[in-house]
């Protein structure tokens, strides 16, 4: 502290404190300065409080992407208690199957469905899920079964474009089976209609356009219901 005191006073030009062999007072000079200062160091200090607090209470913005589907079916509805239970808290969701960047834009959260955790950012597993391929009644009449994936190929599949191909490949592994060395079962399909959004290919499929691809959660409702049908399930 000494120390500091005579940078102080080498930097005034005149003496701050007068010392003592018992004690340390101030100069006039010394008063005038923690008087002139004192009002911008109760500033310092009470932010310094204020951020401190700030460690127990959660508030602010966060922003979160998510992909449509899961936003729109899961995520929405779990926001009303998490908000309620911190009102101080702000959250702005990009709701997007577009998987956007967590570092260029600005972003604090991002939900993906993903089979391995990406090793450039902290992820936490949240609920596993799996792909089901359905159809409705109506169209497994008019069309049959498929008993094997490789009947796919007759079908009409309704299927999420990841190209400007027309057409989409979709992979199979039988549950419970040994890893093979050649990997997964592999096949491309095509049907009258595609989509990027998995919503609206569930409602295609709820139409009797053909057999759908689809997360888990996406057709969970229509499958309890007896409206769709899951092929394939092994």
């Amino acid at each position: 502290m000494s120390q500091r005191i005579a940078e102080l006073e080498r930097a005034a030009g005149v003496p701050l404190v007068t010392r003592t062999t018992r004690s340390v007072r101030f100069t006039e000079a010394g008063r005038r300065l923690v008087d002139d200062t004192r009002t911008q160091y109760d500033h310092i200090a009470a932010s310094f409080s204020s951020v401190r607090e700030m460690a127990g209470v959660a508030r602010g913005l966060i922003r979160v992407t998510a992909p449509m589907a899961f936003a729109r079916q899961q995520l929405v509805s779990r926001l009303q208690g998490f908000l309620h239970a911190h009102p101080d808290v702000r959250l702005q969701l990009e709701a997007s199957d577009r998987l956007s960047s967590i570092a260029t834009e600005g972003l604090d959260l991002a939900i993906r469905h993903s089979a391995q955790a990406p090793e450039t950012h902290v992820a936490w597993k949240l609920c596993d899920t799996q792909s089901v391929i359905v159809a409705t009644r109506a169209y497994l009449k008019r069309r049959s079964t498929p008993a094997t994936p490789a009947d796919l190929v007759v079908h009409d599949c309704l299927y999420y474009p990841r190209s400007q191909s027309s057409t989409s490949v979709w992979s199979f592994e039988r549950k419970g089976a040994r890893k093979s060395t050649s990997g997964p079962h592999t096949l491309a399909v095509n049907g009258p209609f595609s989509a990027n959004n998995s919503e609206v290919l569930h409602d295609a499929a709820l139409d009797d356009l053909g057999i759908a691809l689809l997360p888990d959660f996406t057709a969970q409702a229509a499958v309890q219901a007896g409206k769709l049908v899951v092929l394939l399930p092994d």
